[in-house]
């Protein structure tokens, strides 16, 4: 699989492909993923019965929140920096329940 140049190449085309709808099972979620720079943006990622729906945007009531650095962010989709050690070290801020967002990287969205 070739390398993600840009937080808005994942959200368009690559997240859908790699979700994995059967680990997403059980799983209610919305996410607000904010990534800071210059190609950065705000993105809704909701997994409802195991339906992804991706949205540019802010949601008023998330379940969780992300904030990131957009290489960062970029290094955990590509494979070269683990979302846990982004997360302790300070480069992942998050809001909400850690275990939620365990499971969605189970279903492929990091």
């Amino acid at each position: 699989m070739s390398e993600v140049k840009t937080p808005k190449d994942f959200f368009e085309k690559i997240l859908i492909q790699r979700f994995n709808p059967k680990k997403a099972e059980g799983v209610d979620v919305i996410v607000n993923i904010d990534i800071i720079g210059d190609n950065g943006g705000k993105w809704i990622v909701m997994i409802k019965k195991q339906i992804l729906t991706i949205e540019k945007g802010i949601h008023n009531c998330p379940t969780l929140s992300l904030t990131m650095k957009e290489k960062d962010y970029l290094d955990i989709i590509n494979g070269k920096l683990n979302g846990e050690k982004a997360f302790f070290s300070g480069k992942l801020k998050l809001k909400g329940n850690i275990s939620q967002a365990l499971r969605l990287k189970d279903a492929g969205l990091f």
